[in-house]
């Protein structure tokens, strides 16, 4: 049952609990909650994550004279919805759910109460819209976000006309890639309640018809993890069965593993990491997912760093399932030691057959060690200096520069996206098609090689009525640059999530290439500590 169907139901049973007699529900004393309102916006704690909240109580107490906000029957509805926080991968405990529960069955200090879970549901509501720690979309203090989406608003409306599921529903991120995650949450969730022993690994690597004397569990592990289906034929005792090689590619493929169907290792390593850790990953992509800023409607660019995947979305901000299926392709993002970064950047324009200008970092650690060993580097790689003929000593100063000329040789390849941006950072294809049948490819030096160019090109030129497939392949053949405007920007958002769904529905995994993830996990309890 859907989170919004099974809040309708908690409301309209705890509306039709509001007409019984209720003796144990003392108003609390105005003066009281006014108390309680203004000293928590006189607190002198710092705020550590993207929202200052000290002031909330105050200003939604403040019109209502400060008399008490909550009925038994809303009391109940919204700690429902809290104790489900886990639903969207939040944790109940970060709210007081459980003593809040208790003060509502106990009875106690109305008063505190009544302050207490307006607190609670106003917290609740900022972390499901803007996340619970400040993100690299949004550093200044307080998220812009909250000006949209004014929890102390959106609470008091919600109260006062009825509709507590409306302010829940619309603090969720309106992508539609937030709701096939948290679906995944759950499916993972379920098999996390389920034994999950772990699988011997072979002493080498297995073919189909090898022996492999878990074939049985490795077939039951595969079934129960959607990757091979129900009726498949069982292998023979001890077999590597032919028939259950499509069900190991298919599970290959959604952990960023080479999908050659062979069984070895790091095959086995994957399969072995328990239904409970990929649902912490997924937790972590709900939170994510709800840093990325609002892009508006229209045509979206997804880009997921370690699954080294790219989406083109014909409606990014669509919450329903398009017409058609989302662009994809594969990409090389930025190695270890020169990491893509996260930002959201408007891609305004390509470049056809584009000049490469070498980056500074690139020109001192690269490019000048390999002039000294061979003074005709330059001229060997089609690379000239701006301005022309300009000494290593004008290079070395900062008084020329060096580019690449347009060509087979050219880093960028025949077509540049760019979306202007501090870092540098653009898509671009490139002549090293070979490594995009890597299964790991943090290879670049920052910016995003895309698989191709071509079909990314139409569909970030398709509504520019002079360009389709024939004139795209025609300005990719070799030739002057040519420039091209984009007739409106398109929103290029460069995300980070080891836990994904694909186009498919199936949830995808990858590895922590950057560690963020565990940054991000020590970031949350960190914050549960204070």
């Amino acid at each position: 049952m859907k989170l919004s169907l099974k809040i309708g139901a908690a409301l309209a049973f705890c509306a039709a609990a509001a007409l019984a007699p209720c003796t144990t529900f003392a108003q609390p004393a105005p003066a009281t909650i006014r108390t309680l309102a203004v000293q928590a916006s006189k607190s002198s704690a710092q705020p550590s994550g993207p929202y200052d909240e000290r002031g909330w109580l105050d200003r939604f107490y403040a019109p209502r004279k400060y008399a008490p906000a909550w009925s038994p029957s809303t009391a109940a509805a919204a700690l429902w919805v809290l104790n489900r926080a886990t639903l969207q991968g939040l944790d109940p405990r970060d709210y007081g759910a459980d003593a809040l529960q208790r003060q509502l069955s106990a009875g106690g200090d109305p008063a505190r109460f009544d302050v207490a879970l307006t607190s609670a549901m106003l917290h609740y509501l900022a972390d499901l819209r803007v996340g619970r720690v400040r993100s690299e979309y949004h550093t200044r203090l307080p998220d812009a976000r909250l000006r949209q989406y004014d929890p102390v608003e959106r609470l008091r409306a919600g109260l006062a006309g009825g509709k507590l599921q409306a302010a829940v529903k619309a603090a969720e991120p309106q992508l539609r890639l937030y709701g096939q995650v948290k679906a995944a949450l759950a499916h993972y969730r379920d098999l996390a309640r389920q034994p999950y022993a772990a699988l011997p690994a072979p002493a080498a690597k297995v073919a189909p018809g090898g022996a492999y004397p878990a074939a049985r569990d490795l077939f039951e592990r595969l079934v129960l993890l959607g990757d091979l289906a129900a009726d498949a034929a069982p292998p023979a005792d001890g077999t590597y069965s032919e028939s259950m090689e499509e069900g190991i590619q298919h599970f290959q493929a959604r952990h960023g593993l080479l999908d050659d169907g062979v069984l070895g290792r790091g095959t086995i390593e994957a399969l072995n990491v328990s239904p409970a850790q990929r649902a912490r990953q997924l937790e972590l992509t709900l939170e994510r997912l709800r840093w990325l800023p609002e892009v508006g409607r229209g045509p979206m660019i997804m880009v997921d760093l370690p699954a080294y995947r790219l989406w083109a979305l014909e409606n990014g901000s669509d919450a329903a399932p398009s017409a058609e299926a989302p662009l994809e392709m594969r990409v090389v993002v930025g190695a270890l030691k020169t990491e893509t970064p996260l930002f959201v950047g408007q891609m305004r324009y390509l470049e056809f057959n584009p000049y490469w200008n070498v980056p500074r970092s690139i020109l001192e650690k690269e490019i000048l060690p390999k002039m000294a060993r061979n003074p005709k580097y330059l001229e060997q790689n089609d690379m000239e200096t701006v301005p022309a003929h300009a000494s290593v000593a004008d290079l070395k100063a900062g008084k020329a520069r060096v580019r690449q000329r347009p060509g087979a040789k050219n880093a960028l390849g025949a077509i540049k996206f760019a979306m202007p941006n501090p870092m540098d950072i653009y898509l671009h294809s490139t002549p090293a098609r070979e490594a995009f049948q890597r299964s790991r490819r943090d290879l670049s030096h920052g910016c995003i090689r895309v698989e191709h160019p071509a079909a990314l090109a139409q569909f970030v030129l398709a509504r520019q009525r002079q360009w389709n497939a024939d004139t795209i392949q025609d300005a990719l053949q070799p030739g002057p640059t040519k420039h091209v405007d984009l007739a409106q920007s398109i929103p290029v958002v460069i995300f980070y999530a080891t836990a994904i769904v694909d186009t498919d529905g199936s949830a995808r995994f990858a590895g922590d290439i950057y560690g963020r993830d565990a940054k991000l996990r020590q970031t949350l309890a960190a914050r549960r500590s204070l």
